[in-house]
């Protein structure tokens, strides 16, 4: 028999990486393993029979997938992403890490969340994203704030405002109206009227002063579609993707006149709609749905100041966001009170923003769910490239699933036996705790980015809009706005 000595195989160490695959032994000598601090000899014997040697089981770390809930989503875009990203799709009833749908989320399927879970909606954001109470919470800071507040088209939300309209109306007898039903979406139920004597009293729907002068591109109207990503609405943190759409109607404009009122694709340049028409161009440089950078190249050749514009969409976009931080940032503090490591929701909007002929953007719509259909090979590039950059930018391993199980465990141990600290210390600790976790947080998205770019808070900016916020917060509960939420809450 040969007898050596060696160090005990242990083969659930994490540490060990199996590439080994055989540990000849040799000789009749017993070999002494020294300590690496004190030399001391120690050693476990174990008799091997001759000629036979010890084998090292292959140590396999099992692959840790974060997990996806698509049940309701219907993008395979969304899932072709998921998978690149290393996600594997779960159902229902099993651990997910992500919830991704494409319906605003309901408040009892939020505060069921644990801390490790991500959802891709906050809610409250219909505040911006249903046209009634985007309207309602614009004209309200409006009032306030006149000038800055010139972002988007005149609106009147009926049937609460149709005695404002008809005296407007009456006094502004060349003006053209656009009627949108409250909250829907690719052109359906939309049209246009010179008269208001059509806008009937009773009627349940948006109606704006028609931006007749619009700027065009090849002598057609267009509007931009544009991303925005919000990772957090305390603090609130806003991100817009570089690249975005730009539709074009498919008939060439002119001015409203009781003749041509009908031509949808005249006055209106949404894709589902045009995309119907014969005269639809399928290019993404000079077609009917171009690339935003190549339409960027082309305004800059005519002259126009094209960080100016950058800023002006930026200034849009961050106002309609603070005229709906205040239930935002309430629901979100109602729904998420044990989600302190990072946000626990996140979600990519759709701005539609159409420019009048001296180059002022207005905001026109905000779609909560944009659609991530892909068929054409730019849409596929920007859809996809834009939702991986935000899974990128969503930092999964500060809320572990096992470190939060383990850190609720601990909690009720503590409570179970009192060993609470010192309020004080506490307060302290967990302030500078929750500094750090906003610090990390933020390093993580910006070194994660991709074609994402901070627009909110920057060094530039942090501190111009804290007027708005402030009038934007004491108003909350005192408008009509706030009667038309508890409506659609009930």
């Amino acid at each position: 028999m040969t007898v050596t000595t060696v160090e005990p195989v242990d083969n659930d160490d994490e540490s060990y990486d199996g590439e080994d695959d055989e540990l000849e032994v040799l000789g009749e000598d017993v070999k002494d393993i020294e300590d690496e601090n004190d030399n001391e000899q120690h050693a476990s014997e174990i008799i091997i029979p001759e000629k036979e040697t010890l084998t090292k089981k292959k140590k396999f770390k099992r692959k840790k997938w974060l997990t996806i809930n698509l049940s309701a989503c219907k993008y395979d875009s969304v899932r072709r992403v998921s998978r690149r990203f290393g996600m594997r799709e779960v159902a229902d009833d099993e651990d997910w890490m992500l919830y991704w749908t494409d319906f605003s989320v309901s408040l009892d399927r939020v505060m069921e969340m644990k801390k490790y879970q991500k959802i891709n909606h906050f809610p409250g954001m219909a505040e911006i994203c249903r046209k009634d109470l985007l309207a309602r919470n614009l004209n309200r800071l409006h009032k306030l704030f006149p000038k800055d507040y010139n972002i988007f088209p005149r609106s009147w939300c009926l049937p609460a405002d149709y005695g404002d309209f008809q005296a407007y109306a009456r006094t502004k007898k060349n003006k053209s109206y656009i009627s949108k039903p409250a909250s829907g979406s690719q052109g359906h139920g939309i049209w246009v009227t010179k008269s208001f004597n059509q806008v009937k009293s009773g009627e349940h729907m948006v109606l704006q002063q028609y931006i007749s002068k619009p700027l065009l591109l090849d002598g057609f109207k267009f509007d931009l579609r544009l991303y925005v990503l919000i990772t957090s609405c305390d603090p609130l943190r806003l991100y817009l993707y570089e690249e975005g759409m730009v539709r074009l109607a498919t008939i060439k404009y002119s001015e409203p006149t009781n003749s041509n009122l009908d031509e949808q694709c005249m006055h209106l340049t949404n894709y589902a709609i045009n995309k119907h028409s014969s005269d639809f161009i399928r290019d993404d440089i000079s077609g009917s749905k171009r690339r935003f950078s190549a339409t960027l190249e082309v305004l800059e050749e005519r002259g126009i100041d094209i960080d100016k514009l950058h800023h002006d969409i930026c200034d849009v976009i961050i106002k309609t966001f603070i005229s709906a931080h205040p239930i935002l940032k309430h629901n979100y503090r109602t729904c998420f009170t044990h989600h302190i490591k990072g946000s626990a929701c996140f979600e990519i909007l759709g701005f539609d923003i159409l420019l009048d002929r001296k180059c002022r953007p207005y905001v026109i719509e905000v779609n909560h769910s944009p659609s991530f259909t892909t068929d054409a090979p730019f849409d596929k590039e920007l859809k996809e490239g834009l939702i991986m950059d935000a899974l990128n930018m969503l930092n999964f391993s500060v809320a572990d699933r096992r470190k939060c199980v383990d850190e609720e465990k601990r909690r009720i141990r503590e409570r179970l036996m009192n060993r609470t600290r010192p309020k004080e210390k506490k307060e302290e600790h967990d302030e500078f705790s929750e500094a750090n976790i906003r610090k990390n947080m933020d390093d993580w998205e910006l070194n994660h980015n991709g074609m994402y770019r901070l627009i909110y808070p920057t060094e530039e900016n942090k501190t111009a809009y804290d007027r708005f916020f402030e009038h934007s917060g004491t108003l909350f509960g005192e408008t009509a706005a706030s009667k038309a939420r508890g409506e659609c809450a009930r």
